[in-house]
């Protein structure tokens, strides 16, 4: 199997419809002989993320958890912050929500790039 290298602009597209993109590409289901269970996807290459479109108030209303398991011990961060510092966080974690939760993601994520 040859994996091709795909190369996406983010420039004035909408945070979730290049997430989606980037997902399909990764897991391979636009390629024919697409099956669950095997790894057959390709590589991408995101250019311009600080210039993917966010719409509405989701820079100060959408908020990412993360937790220790400590009790009290919730943190969560506005997604405006985690954009200012660091843009490609904010694709690789819509990305990493969209591809299925198994032994497989971890293979699929590390072929996302984003420059």
């Amino acid at each position: 199997m040859e994996r091709k290298t795909h190369t996406i602009d983010a420039a004035n597209k909408s945070l979730g419809r290049l997430a989606v993109e980037v997902a399909i590409l990764l897991r391979g289901k636009e390629k024919p002989d697409f099956v669950p269970y095997k790894d057959m996807g390709d590589f991408v290459t995101v250019k311009n993320m600080e210039k993917v479109r966010i719409t509405g108030k989701k820079l100060e209303q959408k908020m990412y958890y993360r937790h220790s398991g400590y009790i009290g011990s919730l943190k969560k961060t506005p997604m405006g912050i985690i954009f200012a510092k660091n843009p490609r966080e904010v694709l690789r974690r819509a990305v990493l929500g969209m591809l299925p939760k198994n032994k497989l993601r971890a293979k699929q994520i590390k072929r996302l790039k984003v420059v």
